[in-house]
C-alpha cells in the first residue's frame, strides 16, 4: 500500500466528516498499523501539497494538513460512488468525449488516467465514453488544458451496439477476474475480525478492504446491468464489500477517533 494513494483513503474516508485536517503526527499515527512508516507518510504528504490536493494548516494539535477544494470535490465524488454500489438507471446513452490529446506522453497518460477514475472508457486514443455524465469532466479537461467535445450519444444499433461499444471500451473479463479476486483475497482479512477483535484491528482491516475495493474506481464505471454479463461478479463483490464495511464502521471510527484525540492532548 503506498502512502499517497493511503493518505486519499484516510482523508475521504474518516477526516472528512472530522473537518478535513488533521496534524502531521496524528497522519503519521493512523497509517503505521499499515505498516506505512513516517518518512513515506510526509514525502507523500509533501507530493499532494505540490499537485494541489493538501494545504498546510495550524489546530489546537499543532501543525497538519487540510484538504483543498479540490480535494474535497475528488473525495467526495469518489465516496459517492464507493458506498453506492447500485448503479443509478441507465438512460440508453453514453457520455461521449471527442478529445484532443495533449501534447507529451506523461499529460497524456494522466488525462487517460483521469478519465478512467471519473469512469471514461476509451474507444480509441481520441474517443471516450461513459454510461453516464461524470461531473468533474469539465473541471479535469479545463485543468488540464485539453479542448474536447462533448455529446450525448445513443447508439442507432439500440442495446446489441451498446454492449458492442462497452466490450471495446472496457476489458470486462479483466474486471471480472478482478472482483473475484478481491472478495478471495479480503474474506480472509475481514472475516476474522469480529467484537472481540479490538478497535485497531477493525480499522486495519476496513482500512484495508476499502482501499482495495477504492481500486475499482479506475477499473469499474459502474456500468447498467443490461450492459454487463449474467450473472455478474461485480455484484457479489459489492454485497461483500458493503456488508463487510458497514459491520467495521463502528470499531474503526472509535479507533480514529482515539488516536485523534490522543494526539491532539499530546500536542497541546
Amino acid at each position: 500500500m503506498q502512502a499517497r494513494s493511503a493518505l486519499f483513503d484516510l482523508y475521504g474516508d474518516y477526516l472528512r466528516s472530522r473537518g478535513g485536517s488533521a496534524p502531521v503526527a496524528a497522519l503519521v499515527r493512523l497509517l503505521a498499523p499499515l505498516g506505512i512508516g513516517a518518512p513515506a507518510v510526509r514525502t507523500a504528504v509533501s507530493r499532494m501539497v505540490r499537485q494541489g490536493w493538501l494545504r498546510p494548516t495550524r489546530s489546537t494539535g499543532g501543525p497538519g494538513y487540510e484538504l483543498t477544494p479540490k480535494a474535497v470535490r475528488r473525495v467526495d465524488e469518489a465516496a459517492a460512488r464507493i458506498y453506492r454500489t447500485t448503479p443509478a438507471p441507465w438512460k440508453g446513452s453514453f457520455d461521449l468525449l471527442l478529445v484532443e490529446p495533449p501534447p507529451g506522453r506523461s499529460a497524456r497518460f494522466r488525462l487517460a488516467a483521469n478519465l478512467r477514475y471519473l469512469g471514461y472508457g476509451g474507444l480509441d486514443g481520441t474517443s471516450w465514453i461513459a454510461p453516464r455524465a461524470a461531473v468533474e469532466v469539465d473541471a479535469l479537461l479545463q485543468e488540464s488544458e485539453v479542448t474536447a467535445r462533448r455529446f450525448t450519444a445513443e447508439p442507432a444499433g439500440g442495446l446489441s451496439e451498446a454492449v458492442t461499444l462497452v466490450r471495446r471500451a472496457w476489458d470486462l473479463e479483466a474486471i471480472a477476474t478482478a472482483y473475484q479476486k478481491f472478495v478471495e483475497e479480503l474474506r480472509p482479512i475481514v472475516e476474522p475480525v469480529g467484537s472481540g477483535s479490538g478497535d485497531k484491528a477493525g480499522y486495519v482491516a476496513r482500512f484495508r478492504l476499502v482501499h482495495a475495493w477504492r481500486s475499482f474506481l479506475f477499473r469499474d464505471p459502474q456500468l447498467p446491468a443490461e450492459l454487463l454479463p449474467d450473472p455478474w461478479p461485480g455484484h457479489t463483490a459489492a454485497r461483500f464489500f458493503d456488508r463487510h464495511a458497514r459491520r467495521l464502521r463502528r470499531a474503526a471510527d472509535r479507533y480514529v477517533q482515539a488516536t485523534l484525540i490522543g494526539e491532539n492532548s499530546t500536542l497541546s
